[in-house]
């Protein structure tokens, strides 16, 4: 592996494609349901074990966080050519430039402390203030805390750059994994094709937060009108509980199929061997 200079080329898409991500995603989903949804709620426990280790835990859990989640990509790349995801791809980035992947996660957790610190710009350091405090304010508190309008300059500010950040970092496990990209040069590919394809990237946030948002609050509201208290929050419960599961499992596949469509377009998938 060789982080010197590489071209990685890329396809422009128009903004519709972004939807069609998340469709070609569910699609893929639907054929091993059980299998993703056990996939991704080992990738889940895996994490939250992980930050429960007192002091190191939440660091351990941010740096390896693109290691586990290369074994998603792993699955989703098996899928593709005719294999079926299983648990143990989950381990798949340990196997894999394991030190690109923990350098990655290195760049997201210090760009993400930049983030929380550069909004002292604005706000004075009322956000990391609030951050540092959550825990023993209460609800009112918070809330009052929110309402300040300098406080909210700091939030607007700190989410436009955590989506730069996001936006650098998106394609780069992948690029790391599939095309034996170093860091450095997978952050600046990433951050090309992000960059020309930021409008299919924004319908596929909105469509993200229609599933997250949107579809939640229906049902929740469809609910609290049609059954009565409790049993109407246990049907919710019941209800979303899935839910919320199938559409994790959509989008970690999603991460691999815009992957492809934007870095392997038109390419012939090879059938995975008999053996493999």
């Amino acid at each position: 592996m060789s982080d010197g200079p590489r071209e990685f080329p890329f396809t422009r898409y128009p903004a519709r494609q972004g939807f069609a991500w998340l469709a070609t995603a569910y699609r893929m989903f639907k054929v091993y349901r059980l299998a993703w949804v056990v996939l991704v709620l080992a990738y889940f426990v895996v994490l939250v074990l992980m930050q429960s280790v007192p002091f190191i835990g939440p660091y351990a859990a941010a740096l390896l966080s693109p290691v586990f989640g290369v074994g998603l990509l792993a699955a989703a790349w098996t899928q593709e050519r005719g294999g079926r995801p299983a648990f143990s791809q989950l381990f798949q980035g340990f196997r894999t430039n394991l030190w690109s992947l923990v350098a990655i996660g290195v760049f997201f957790v210090a760009a993400i402390a930049l983030v929380a610190f550069a909004s002292s710009l604005v706000d004075g350091g009322k956000l990391r203030e609030l951050m540092a405090n959550s825990k023993e304010m209460t609800e009112a508190q918070i809330a009052a805390a929110l309402s300040d309008p300098q406080l909210q300059l700091g939030v607007a500010f700190s989410a436009l750059l955590s989506l730069a950040v996001m936006i650098a970092t998106w394609w780069t496990q992948a690029l790391v994994v599939f095309q034996d990209a170093g860091p450095g040069a997978a952050l600046k590919a990433s951050l090309r094709a992000a960059l020309a394809n930021w409008k299919p990237l924004a319908f596929y946030g909105v469509g993200i937060f229609f599933y997250i948002g949107v579809v939640p609050g229906l049902i929740t509201a469809i609910v609290a009108v049609v059954v009565p208290l409790p049993a109407a929050q246990l049907l919710v419960i019941a209800l979303l509980l899935p839910y919320s599961l199938f559409f994790a499992a959509t989008l970690y596949v999603s991460f691999y199929v815009s992957y492809r469509d934007v870095f392997h377009a038109g390419e012939t998938l090879t059938p995975l061997s008999s053996g493999s």
